[in-house]
């Protein structure tokens, strides 16, 4: 199936892109810039790209992103450390941000004539983003059947939908992923900062996989005493 990969340059999403290599038709990678604190992720995904050997389109969606408020991934506001926990991780929703990207993304399959658009929303992002979650994945593509009726019949590819970060990285293992060439931090530092959210779920996600982690952070062992402090909070 010729198939458009959403990426980002994350770990998710650049696994994604290596196993549609591997198992289907990689046609491109689309990344966005939604004007992220960090963008340096987008370099991340063009070296996925050449590596892969497929075109790679950035999309500029600045002027959307200035309007989708209130995250700490866009408005400025400190970026959460500590575990990747609800309480904590909720201030980095972008409104609407995947469906945005999806449906230019299916646009895109439509006139290029693919047969599905894949993302990486894996099961760890079901408790913070809801638009991460199967209902929603479901609800998109019925929709998407809809908006184009008549002129593609393209499917959302999500393989990781009921995965764990873990899962994700003994599968990138498994398909040869040159984990050092991906980018998770939110910082958007000159290394991962190993303190933010991301940072500490990545950590976690070798760690869990018992899988060795090339990722240089800043402050390396610092995810120990966040998962310590997380496992010990009520309800956990």
């Amino acid at each position: 199936m010729k198939t458009i990969v959403i990426c980002s340059g994350g770990l998710d999403s650049v696994t994604l892109a290596y196993k549609v290599a591997a198992e289907r038709a990689l046609t491109r990678l689309v990344s966005f810039d939604y004007g992220q604190r960090h963008k340096k992720e987008l370099d991340f995904a063009r070296m996925c790209a050449l590596r892969l050997g497929v075109p790679h389109d950035v999309v500029d969606i600045t002027a959307v992103g200035r309007l989708l408020t209130g995250s700490a991934l866009t408005s400025g506001g400190p970026v959460p450390e500590g575990h990747y926990a609800e309480d904590s991780m909720r201030v980095t929703v972008v409104p609407n941000r995947n469906a945005i990207m999806l449906s230019v993304a299916f646009g895109a399959a439509a006139a290029e004539q693919a047969d599905a658009v894949a993302a990486a929303v894996h099961g760890g992002d079901h408790f913070i983003y809801p638009d991460c979650r199967p209902a929603f994945v479901e609800a998109f593509e019925a929709m998407q059947h809809h908006a184009l009726q008549g002129l593609a019949r393209i499917a959302l590819y999500a393989p990781f939908l009921q995965l764990s970060k873990a899962d994700i990285v003994s599968e990138g293992t498994r398909l040869g992923v040159p984990f050092e060439e991906t980018w998770s931090c939110y910082q958007g530092g000159a290394h991962h900062c190993g303190r933010c959210g991301t940072c500490v779920e990545r950590r976690e996600a070798f760690h869990l996989a018992a899988k060795n982690d090339p990722t240089s952070y800043e402050d390396p062992d610092y995810w120990i005493e966040a998962c310590r402090q997380y496992q010990a909070t009520p309800g956990q």
